[in-house]
């Protein structure tokens, strides 16, 4: 290619969005249509993730780890953290009144009369099982690894985060004798990100398993049921989105409407699998390549996964209330105060489960002797339906927590930032430009 030219436009079926969201046509046909062939492809689905998460924890390590070696500022550090828990801890409370104003306006589940005593309190036995192992104390001390590669073994991602800002504080401090070993750090980082771009081929096949079993599992039916409270949440969802982190978005100065445009492929696969950990390495390298500082993203984007989660602070008092009104059980105005305190502790301490929303809901309530806890059972077919609009809200609240940050911290560049959201994002290296493959 002569110099000057341009490259030929891309087939819109080789894009990963436009792959992907055929996978989800074509998997919602068959679950709709052969349920029992839905829900036999599951594993697809479920090997997907795998994959995904398997890359997850190198993926933070590297990215948390180099970045916070090439500040060199342990104090830097200190400051985006506490910046970052700043803006979580906001945004994650208005995000439970939010959740609690309009299902008190809405009232989706009033005139329902459901008796409890009726209610099948065994299928969600797994669920508040897992609530009662959570405390505040076990969350804090299952942070600690039982030993330093344990948390690369087992992925947990708060171990992992733990021991990366402990090893990148450790390299800056020691300064020019540690300079190998960054290199070396930085050189794996690249591989691990091709490996990124290899998984993301996959996206598609994970998809089609996932939504083919959530159909073919729960069908169409249970939505019908619960479509009030489906339609409520993800209305709820859209004014947050669209208004609440629109504002912020516009204060820092750029658009949410561009930002979703610019993260449409990894919105997709998050619409696909139900989880927005399938898009976690994808979301990092498209902020770095969007102007957002390596060591801020790769503090701010997995911490946000655990502590900033808008969709599940939504759901959880929405579907509190939810239950209360549709077993008949009134709530005062204190009543409703204690359920968002428990809310944002409970939050905490389910941070990084599978059915995280879910335990959430059960650890709530669980304190909430007004609230029949059996009454979960009641959205348990169609939990799976609004999973897909927690992780989506999640996704998007941490994309623009992290700019934000990026912006308070003078770790953002304009031009990149505005290149990308128009379009045009500049590239950062050949191994991570091949990540997002669209």
């Amino acid at each position: 290619m002569h110099n000057g030219s341009t490259a030929p436009p891309v087939p819109f079926y080789r894009h990963l969005y436009v792959q992907v969201l055929i996978a989800i046509a074509l998997g919602v046909a068959i679950g709709h249509f052969f349920p029992q062939t839905g829900v036999a492809l599951k594993p697809l689905g479920d090997g997907f993730i795998k994959l995904v998460k398997m890359i997850i924890a190198p993926v933070i390590f590297l990215t948390i780890t180099t970045g916070i070696a090439g500040v060199k500022s342990v104090g830097t550090v200190g400051r985006v953290a506490a910046k970052a828990f700043a803006y979580f801890l906001f945004f994650s409370t208005l995000a439970l009144i939010v959740g609690l104003a309009v299902a008190n306006l809405v009232q989706p589940g009033a005139g329902m009369h459901i008796d409890p005593a009726t209610l099948d309190s065994a299928k969600i036995a797994d669920y508040t099982a897992k609530a009662g192992e959570q405390t505040i104390t076990a969350f804090l001390l299952n942070i600690i690894p039982a030993t330093l590669p344990g948390a690369l073994a087992e992925g947990e991602i708060l171990q992992v985060l733990f021991v990366a800002i402990l090893f990148g504080i450790a390299l800056a401090l020691v300064g020019d004798t540690a300079r190998p070993v960054h290199a070396v750090l930085d050189a794996t980082s690249h591989v691990v990100f091709r490996i990124v771009a290899i998984l993301m081929k996959a996206a598609p096949i994970g998809a089609f398993g996932a939504m083919a079993f959530t159909v073919g599992q729960y069908g169409t039916g249970a939505l019908a049921n619960l479509a009030g409270l489906v339609a409520t949440f993800y209305l709820t969802s859209l004014i947050f989105i669209i208004v609440v982190l629109g504002t912020v978005a516009r204060i820092a100065g750029f658009s949410i409407f561009r930002l979703i445009a610019y993260l449409k492929a990894e919105l997709f696969l998050v619409i696909g699998t139900s989880s927005s950990e399938a898009a976690l390495p994808s979301l990092i390298e498209k902020l770095e390549r969007a102007g957002c500082r390596k060591s801020i993203v790769g503090l701010v984007v997995p911490t946000g996964y655990s502590f900033n989660l808008d969709g599940t602070n939504i759901y959880m008092t929405l579907a509190a209330l939810f239950i209360a009104q549709a077993t008949g059980v009134h709530l005062s105005l204190g009543e409703q105060l204690l359920l968002l305190g428990v809310a944002m502790l409970s939050s905490k301490g389910a941070a990084g489960i599978t059915g995280a929303g879910f335990v959430t809901l059960a650890a709530t309530l669980s304190i909430l002797p007004s609230v029949p806890v059996a009454g979960m059972a009641l959205i348990l077919g169609v939990d799976r339906f609004m999973s897909e609009c927690r992780s989506l809200t999640n996704f998007i609240g941490n994309a623009v927590a992290t700019i934000v940050v990026s912006a308070w911290e003078g770790g953002l560049d304009r031009n990149r930032l505005d290149a990308a959201l128009a379009g045009h994002a500049m590239p950062l290296t050949a191994d991570m430009e091949a990540v997002i493959a669209d």
